[in-house]
């Protein structure tokens, strides 16, 4: 089975999910399976985000599943327990990373600075959360924060759209994009499948040129 770093390469962009209704997950996963995304981060922003893992999980056994917004250890086992196969954290905790590594799940910490990779390097991490990505420097601080840590692999999410992605898909050793426009939580709410099946088509076929 390819591992994490391969599957998101193969992927280029990872949806980044919030999601209130935990049911919602259903038709969602189905629309990103069968309009050629099969991966989705659900992320802790609700309370619904466990159980749409887990719902997640049944309806779509093969799809690449990561918890996002993960904020400690125990939000780390309830992910791993629902059925996350990688955990994503908006920075980096040391506590954190301890606890998927000891539960055997793999983390990409969020970092946005050289202090902080270094920190993760110490830890045997090496693919990590460019986030915010836009906020934090964009494109031109990523090609920079690579430049010194050469065995660093990155996936910049935060402000990542498709007029702006292709231009970090395109910096060697990013692996792949955090984006949400292709599941934007108002179109969720209102059950707008064939608009949302649009976007995830798009998002596709944009990142394969």
């Amino acid at each position: 089975m390819p591992n994490l770093n391969e599957q998101l390469q193969a992927l280029k962009v990872i949806p980044v999910i919030a999601i209130d209704n935990a049911q919602d997950i259903i038709p969602l996963g189905k629309v990103l399976a069968e309009n050629g995304l099969p991966a989705a981060e659900i992320t802790f922003r609700s309370e619904a985000a466990v159980e749409a893992i887990r719902l997640l999980r049944e309806a779509q056994p093969d799809m690449l599943i990561g918890a996002g917004t993960v904020l400690n250890k125990q939000q780390a086992m309830a992910a791993k327990e629902a059925g996350a196969t990688f955990i994503v954290s908006p920075g980096f905790n040391p506590n954190t990373v301890k606890a998927c590594q000891e539960i055997g799940i793999d983390i990409v910490p969020g970092i946005n600075n050289p202090s902080t990779i270094e920190a993760t390097l110490e830890m045997g991490l090496t693919t990590l959360k460019f986030f915010p990505a836009e906020a934090s420097g964009g494109v031109n601080m990523v090609k920079a924060l690579l430049a010194p840590y050469t065995n660093v692999r990155l996936m910049p999410t935060g402000g990542i759209n498709p007029a702006n992605i292709k231009d970090y898909l395109a910096v060697p050793r990013v692996l792949a994009c955090g984006g949400s426009w292709m599941v934007d939580k108002k179109l969720i709410e209102a059950g707008q499948w064939d608009e949302l099946a649009k976007l995830t088509r798009e998002a596709v076929a944009l990142v394969s040129e």
